[in-house]
């Protein structure tokens, strides 16, 4: 009887235990659990893909910042490089002008030879001499000036043309820029043209005395 008693209370107990995890669901091991949800695919999938995707969003802003700040970088020096040629095709057109229509340093220049022819010769010198050193020298010097902007407003025009060719590849030049530099250009070489002549006395020389 003391062993049937023994083993009802086992079997009592076993059915009470039994109960109880049926009630309460099996007991797991808090650690070995993370431990294995820590190395099982599925759940550390969703995470380092996340981490990944927040690393290649940082990498895309990063380089397109960059490429917007390089952008604008380089609009900036294609705006400054435009308004320097411009401004240089207008300074040929004008100096180009001007050796055409005389300048205020070409006239003073002249007036100045002028003098100096005066106070250099004497009365008695032959009319040929002081129509020279007077009128010849002060012509040639206006001439002169007249050639040097000549020459400056050829070369400035030159370099605006040819600038293109030593800039960005594929970067067209501005109609406006081309046409004022080349309008810089002709004046510089009638210009010029005109100062050899005059101070050759090919073109309106002194007047014969004899």
């Amino acid at each position: 009887m003391g062993t049937n008693t023994v083993d009802e209370a086992a079997a009592e107990n076993g059915a009470a235990a039994k109960a109880e995890e049926e009630r309460t669901g099996p007991t797991t091991d808090v650690t070995k659990s993370d431990a294995a949800a820590a190395t099982t695919p599925g759940v550390t999938a969703p995470a380092t893909d996340e981490a990944a995707e927040s690393d290649e969003i940082a990498d895309a802003d990063d380089e397109a910042f960059g490429v917007d700040e390089f952008g604008a970088h380089a609009h900036e020096q294609d705006g400054s490089t435009g308004v320097a040629m411009g401004a240089a095709a207008v300074v040929s057109a004008a100096l180009g002008f001007v050796s055409l229509s005389g300048s205020w340093i070409g006239t003073v220049a002249a007036a100045r030879q002028q003098l100096v022819g005066q106070l250099q010769t004497s009365s008695s010198a032959s009319v040929a001499t002081q129509v020279k050193s007077i009128y010849g020298d002060s012509w040639q010097t206006s001439a002169l000036w007249g050639g040097a902007f000549a020459l400056i407003a050829l070369i400035v025009g030159v370099v605006v043309l040819v600038r293109p060719a030593f800039g960005v590849p594929g970067k067209p030049q501005a109609v406006w820029i081309k046409s004022v530099s080349w309008a810089g250009v002709v004046l510089g070489v009638i210009g010029l043209l005109l100062a050899v002549l005059k101070y050759t006395d090919v073109l309106l020389g002194l007047p014969s005395t004899s």
